[in-house]
């Protein structure tokens, strides 16, 4: 008998390749401890030089086109590519990474004490079929109010020149978090309730995909 479940372990398929088409290292952190095994190839998308009429199409518009330029590549092809680009709507407008540091403080000083939404866009693409799904997560950030000194240290940290709304719920600026409605992923970079949604919308159980 352990001879024949042995065997038939063996013959089981490979899992699919799935194709993570963003350079952010807190995405493949969660694809990973999913129990995924992701590549990575980078779109190389000019993020400035999209738009849309809200902060939510934004997201999806920048995650559509992520994975549209990885998924016609040749290295690609027969994968499930999936894109995600996230902004922080605040005031109505779309906010991504800061430019600098003095744009990082100001737009600390701004936030603390208030409310946001992290809107994530994700796209999947099957190459295989050519089908795709995509969708917006939500989810409302209530930030802290960090002091002045500690907004100064923490910009001078670097981290929040790298990540959309600077700030994340994996890094220093943690502490200055009180509360989140909804996906803690998505606040991070990527929904996984949503990933699995999206794979079902393509007829892919998202256990298949376990390595």
């Amino acid at each position: 008998m352990r001879l024949i479940c042995t065997m038939a372990r063996m013959t089981d398929p490979a899992p699919r390749r799935l194709v993570l088409a963003s350079a952010s290292p807190a995405r493949l952190a969660l694809l990973r401890q999913a129990g995924f095994a992701p590549e990575v190839i980078v779109s190389g998308v000019d993020e400035d030089a999209l738009s849309a009429p809200t902060p939510a199409e934004l997201a999806l518009v920048l995650a559509e086109a992520k994975a549209g330029v990885v998924a016609a590549l040749p290295q690609a092809a027969g994968a499930l590519v999936i894109g995600c680009d996230s902004v922080l709507e605040l005031d109505g407008q779309a906010l991504g990474k800061p430019a600098d540091a003095e744009e990082a403080t100001a737009r600390w000083k701004s936030m603390r004490g208030r409310s946001g939404i992290l809107q994530t866009g994700h796209c999947l693409t099957d190459t295989a079929s050519g089908r795709t799904a995509s969708a917006t997560a939500s989810t409302t950030v209530r930030f802290g109010e960090p002091s002045d000194a500690e907004i100064a240290a923490y910009v001078a940290s670097g981290e929040p020149l790298h990540v959309a709304g600077a700030f994340t719920l994996d890094g220093r600026s943690a502490p200055f978090v009180d509360s989140i409605d909804g996906d803690p992923g998505n606040v991070i970079g990527l929904s996984l309730p949503l990933l699995r949604r999206l794979l079902g919308e393509l007829g892919i159980q998202v256990t298949d995909l376990w390595v």
